[in-house]
């Protein structure tokens, strides 16, 4: 199993952490059954961090007729909605709700040109609120494809993640299923989508990055 590049430093500082208690409490309490009960605990913690931060290899043959799903999780929105950020129209947003036992890796669902990249700090309200992908921290990216169409896609921090780590750059050239960036802990993204775009999942979907397909185009 691969372990991502974000989660090097965090599984070292666990690591020594866990390492520090277990030495303290074995000097201060010597009970074998407590030291033992300890070390599970610290062996548990240690492997649930070391599984969020798994980094599965995913590759794809890019197709530029379908919309791959930027991440793992649960589709928790399907409407359309006014866009107000980028397109200011009508479009179609699909949401994909990711648990703390997802894979937290976010993935392009098209190849195409970045043509637009921000990032916005924000409130920290939990992942499904309504509201959460106006107001709590998040990254905007648009990817332009050969043919002109346009989608966007939002990375979406919640209550309990805390960092949102983007990798796009606006001008680049990006490529379907390449990694887009990575959110630490339970998050959100969402797809914005032209109206026309034809939905394969429905509400309550469970999908999987680089692997389901959310639509394809009119």
């Amino acid at each position: 199993m691969r372990i991502h590049k974000e989660g090097f430093a965090i599984l070292l500082l666990t690591l020594i952490v866990v390492a520090s208690l277990n030495i303290v409490f074995y000097w201060l309490i010597r009970n074998h059954i407590w030291q033992t009960v300890l070390i599970v605990l610290s062996v548990i913690m240690f492997l649930l961090v070391v599984w969020f931060f798994r980094n599965p290899e995913r590759s794809v043959i890019p197709d530029e007729a379908v919309i791959l799903c930027p991440a793992d999780g649960k589709v928790v929105v399907i409407e359309e909605v006014v866009e107000s950020e980028y397109f200011k129209d009508k479009r179609l947003q699909v949401s994909v709700f990711m648990s703390p036992l997802n894979v937290h890796v976010n993935r392009y669902p098209v190849s195409g040109l970045v043509s637009y990249f921000r990032y916005h700090p924000g409130k920290y309200l939990v992942a499904w609120h309504p509201k959460s992908s106006a107001l709590n921290e998040r990254s905007t990216v648009v990817i332009r494809d050969v043919k002109g169409r346009e989608i966007l896609v939002r990375q979406i921090a919640g209550a309990v993640a805390r960092r949102i780590v983007p990798y796009a750059v606006q001008g680049e050239q990006v490529t379907q299923g390449d990694e887009l960036g990575f959110i630490k802990f339970g998050s959100r993204v969402d797809l914005f989508l032209p109206p026309d775009t034809k939905i394969a999942v429905k509400l309550g979907d469970k999908v999987t990055g680089n692997r389901t397909v959310i639509g394809s185009w009119q």
